[in-house]
């Protein structure tokens, strides 16, 4: 009795010992409401606002420090009393680990180009579109976008790889292919991983084409409650308009062309068209409130996000609210791990009603017009055809959108005997689509004149529009949806200075789209119905009206997947990697369902080697070498490669009428897979104890088996159209990023980082299978149908040549008499040249450079953190500008300053041609922020932070339109056409809280 009592002291009395310490930040500042723990027991601890704490642990006990923004930290416990800890922040242990296909990989071990950008990395301002966090960040990533708060920026990676799919990237988002990333609120990001070569992305198979992005979002940790907040409120104002003449100068320009204008145009109003259609400012503010924490066996985060962002047009905004929720939990002694991982995301798009009509009647209106008339009404001049008023056409109907996206996995891990993990991912998603449009009676009275045209983007074409009477609505909703189920063993084992990896997996997927209906009515009792309640409409009385159904086909489609990936590597320093995917789609042609991507790469790391082991400056330096291949599914219908029949009138049999049907589209057994092939070599580099690191990449993609639409003789296939696979295209390239610690000292430093990316596009072959008689090279396509120029193309798919390439007439200048010359192909002028026949080369729209450049400053609590971009050697097509420059019906319309030396006799001077090719480069300042971190001493708040951060300060271009960031994705890349959303200036002020 007596021995137990003195043993039960004694263990006791060593729970009880007290330790203390301080717990800072890798500048020497406290950390505060770090948790303290010791691992394995229920005794924890927080760290008070000056960073220190005090908790009950023994000898050879070990400390687990965690906070948020900052890396796990373990302290085994001495004999000593007290501790000084310094935690690195999170970002700084993520630069080490990557996240990779079907698992994670160090950076010292990888042999693939992939580039890893942190949180404090993205761009800063009221951005709702994920793509644009990336704009500029990464060599060989080329993101454009509009000042539209509704359209998704275009995100191309080392050059377009084909005409046919959105040439957009793979999105992965904590394990779930695919998914959707406009469902993830920027401030819950915790990396993102860009693979760029085939030995990074073939593991993916038949989506990896157009590269793959992982994203990675914020997970809890042990410990206490953690609650952030961040939110900001921001004030948009337009940064750029178009250069057009007001009243007295298009006054001006009448009397010295000896014309006045009618009457029925000048009504003695000055009025900016542009200015009537946007709003003076736009607000935006965002809210984002997450919570963490967790305990020794599972972990929670969970956040919420607000978005409400107006757009600078009339009647446009985007609001959104996004949910997330992540859990983890550890059993069976941490050797099984089970993930929960949902997103859920709602947003409203108003749109601007007819959009592109919008913008070119807001170019052309006549100035000398108002906006209303005396008595109140809309001003219209029904005397110029083609001609309405551009307020009149928002104010007067409405256009909205409701997306839904809801996103899910659970995931299961398992350490199994024999250096195994078992891995499965079992993911759902679903995608709703609520639109509606209403056309009030307005409409009907005043538009219904068989001249209205809705204007599609660039190389869209347009559709004459029939607004019937009293009104027209349109109302659809339409359903996606995609389950995978994906599962994979990992076997990992070391054989001394030996290092070996396995990865063995099955994938399947299957997707259905286009779930749901559409409709349409007229005919409205009166227009305070709008959209929402269709059954007020009356079509049945109304002539020549027919229910619009919509063109969207219930889809399914199916993918089965095998895939295997081994890495290898000597004592880090020889490191090997190959892998091959094996992927069956239902989309393509029943003899070409199954395509096989392989890939290989091999990485040297010098510095490990002898000869430079003592090399001091050089602190890493690895070359790699790899090829593999991807392949392409996207921007494929279910039914591409089958027999299609459609409706094809009526005709009479025994007595009645009865349907016709006809084959609109042959079969296709052969028709295969898209497949990218890449060669990379690369240069990974740190200097001077990694305060210089980077890397420089050589690549050459190659896209073969291209997937194109066909019109074929009724002799080959009766339906006359078929999907084959035609052609090939080549990108090469060369890329460049360097980081510089420059100057890291405890009150001031200084880090900055510069890349830069030059790719070349080019088109290889345009044939396609021989018994179909296919040659695709030198195809016209891009018309736009301006004044004078019905019929014309503007750009050539051409072998030799880019995609995108610029081809019309080369213009020569004025003759005697001021009209337009133009030359022939034998180099002779004209003043009416003939299309296609006198066509010239204009220019490639794709950047022979694009660079950013991102400095970050801190000094005491201050922190400054800005980024410019830009891009060189790109041609735009400025059409809008050809369109502007009609003189024959100036006065009725409005013209550019460009073209009041032209005069109003030369009618072709607005003809496509290379006075409307422009230099397209620019460099923008694309945004700064400076920000205040308080020292709070208060054991609720942890930290906070006030910032300022202005969006699009300037930009330094030649550019005549209303800005160079034109579109560079789909074929019609370049082209400038009333399709234009201004750009805006953005001041915000934000606060961060954490508690």
């Amino acid at each position: 009795m007596v021995l137990f009592l003195a043993l039960v002291t004694t263990n006791v009395s060593a729970q009880q010992t007290q330790v203390s310490g301080t717990v800072k930040d890798d500048k020497g500042e406290p950390v505060a409401s770090a948790t303290v723990s010791v691992k394995g027991k229920n005794v924890s601890t927080t760290t008070g606002a000056n960073g220190t704490f005090t908790i009950a642990a023994k000898a050879n006990d070990v400390l687990e420090i965690s906070a948020v923004s900052f890396a796990t930290q373990e302290v085994r416990i001495t004999s000593a009393s007290t501790y000084n800890i310094v935690l690195s922040s999170s970002s700084v242990a993520l630069t080490d680990v990557v996240v990779v296909g079907y698992g994670r990989s160090s950076k010292r071990t990888l042999s693939s180009a992939i580039t890893s950008i942190k949180p404090e990395d993205l761009n800063r301002g009221a951005i709702g579109d994920v793509g644009q966090l990336l704009q500029g960040k990464v060599p060989g990533l080329n993101i454009t976008a509009s000042g539209d708060p509704n359209r998704p920026a275009a995100v191309i990676l080392r050059g377009a790889s084909t005409v046919n799919s959105p040439q957009g990237p793979f999105y992965v988002i904590d394990g779930i292919p695919g998914a959707d990333i406009n469902a993830v609120a920027p401030d819950d990001i915790a990396s993102m991983d860009i693979l760029k070569d085939a030995s990074a992305t073939a593991i993916y198979g038949n989506r990896a084409s157009n590269g793959v992005i992982m994203v990675t979002t914020k997970k809890g940790k042990k410990g206490k409650l953690q609650t952030a907040y961040n939110g900001y409120v921001g004030f948009e104002t337009v940064s750029s308009s178009l250069d057009l003449l007001d009243a007295a100068q298009l006054r001006a320009y009448a009397q010295k062309n000896n014309f006045t204008p009618s009457t029925n145009d000048d009504k003695g109003a000055n009025t900016n068209w542009m200015k009537a259609v946007q709003k003076e400012s736009a607000l935006s503010h965002n809210h984002n409130l997450s919570f963490s924490g967790g305990t020794d066996k599972s972990s929670y985060s969970a956040s919420l996000n607000y978005l409400k962002k107006d757009g600078i047009m009339l009647q446009s905004s985007l609001e959104r609210v996004i949910g997330r929720i992540s859990a983890e939990h550890h059993a069976l002694n941490d050797h099984l791990t089970l993930g929960l991982n949902m997103m859920s995301s709602n947003s409203k798009a108003s749109n601007v009603p007819l959009q592109n009509m919008v913008f070119q009647q807001a170019v052309k209106f006549n100035p000398m017009s108002p906006i209303y008339n005396a008595d109140g009404t809309f001003f219209e001049n029904p005397n110029n055809t083609q001609y309405f008023n551009p307020v009149s056409i928002i104010k007067n109907a409405i256009d909205d959108t409701k997306y839904g996206s809801l996103q899910g996995n659970f995931t299961v891990e398992a350490k199994l005997p024999f250096n195994l993990t078992f891995n499965s991912n079992l993911a759902y998603q679903r995608g709703t689509w609520l639109h509606g449009e209403y056309y009030n009676s307005y409409y009907s009275r005043n538009y219904s004149t068989g001249s209205f045209y809705t204007n599609g983007d660039p190389g869209g074409g347009r559709s004459l529009r029939n607004f019937y009477s009293n009104g027209l609505a349109y109302r659809g909703y339409y359903q996606s949806s995609s389950k995978t189920l994906e599962s994979y063993l990992t076997w990992a084992k070391k054989f001394g200075a030996h290092n070996i990896k396995a990865v063995l997996g099955y994938s399947w997927q299957k997707n259905t789209n286009n779930d749901g209906l559409q409709t349409s009515q007229t005919n409205f009792v009166n227009d305070y119905t709008g959209y929402t309640n269709l059954g007020l409409g009356n079509y049945q009385t109304v002539n020549g009206f027919a229910v619009d159904y919509g063109g969207a086909v219930y889809e399914e489609t199916n993918f089965i997947s095998d895939f295997f990936r081994l890495n290898y590597d000597f004592n880090e320093k020889i490191l090997v990697q190959a892998s091959v995917r094996r992927d069956g789609s239902s989309v393509f042609g029943k003899n070409k369902e199954w395509g096989y991507f392989p890939a290989a790469s091999v990485a040297w790391r010098l510095s490990e080697e002898d000869f430079l082991k003592n090399v001091s400056f050089i602190n890493d330096l690895k070359l790699r070498v790899s090829y593999g291949e991807t392949g392409n599914a996207f921007g494929l219908g279910a039914y591409n490669a089958q027999r299609l029949y459609s409706k094809s009138g009526t005709y009479y049999n025994n007595g009645v009428f009865a349907a016709s049907f006809r084959s609109s589209q042959g079969s296709n057994p052969d028709l295969q897979w898209e497949v990218t092939a890449t060669k990379n070599i690369g240069l990974d580099y740190g200097f001077l104890r990694g305060k210089i690191n980077g890397s420089i990449d050589l690549y050459e993609k190659t896209t073969t088996n291209m997937v194109f639409p066909y019109a074929v003789a009724q002799s080959i296939d009766p339906s006359g159209f078929l999907w084959l696979n035609v052609g090939k295209i080549r990108n090469r390239g060369i890329e460049f990023s360097v980081n510089v610690n420059a100057v890291s000292q405890k009150n001031f430093s200084w880090n900055t980082g510069f890349n830069l990316a030059s790719n070349k596009n080019v088109i290889l072959d345009l044939k396609g299978p021989e018994q179909y008689g296919v040659n695709a090279d030198s195809t016209y396509y891009t018309q736009i149908d301006g004044p004078g120029t019905s019929g014309s193309r503007l750009q050539i798919l051409a072998v030799g040549g880019p995609l995108g390439q610029f081809y019309s007439f080369q213009y020569a200048g004025k003759d005697a008499s001021g009209n337009s010359l133009f030359y022939k192909k034998d180099k002779t002028t004209t003043t009416n040249p003939s299309n296609v026949t006198d066509y010239f080369s204009l220019g490639s729209p794709h950047a022979k450079l694009m660079f950013g450049w991102n400095n970050t400053l801190r000094y005491k609590n201050f922190d400054l953190n800005f980024f410019i971009r830009g891009v060189l050697g790109n041609k735009i097509f400025n059409a809008t500008r050809a369109d502007l420059s009609y003189v024959v019906t100036a006065g009725q319309t409005n013209i550019t300053p460009y073209a009041t030396d032209d005069k109003r006799t030369d009618t072709r001077n607005n003809l496509f041609s290379s006075r409307y090719v422009e230099d397209g480069s620019y460099l923008r300042f694309d945004n700064a922020t400076l920000g205040y971190r308080f020292n709070i001493k208060n054991e609720y708040i942890s930290n906070l932070r006030f910032y300022a951060t202005v969006n699009n300060l300037f930009v330094v271009t030649k550019y005549k339109g209303i800005d160079p960031e034109i579109n560079q994705g789909g074929a019609s890349l370049g082209v400038d056409y009333n399709s234009f959303y201004p750009k805006t200036r953005t001041i915000l002020l934000g606060v961060s809280v954490g508690f």
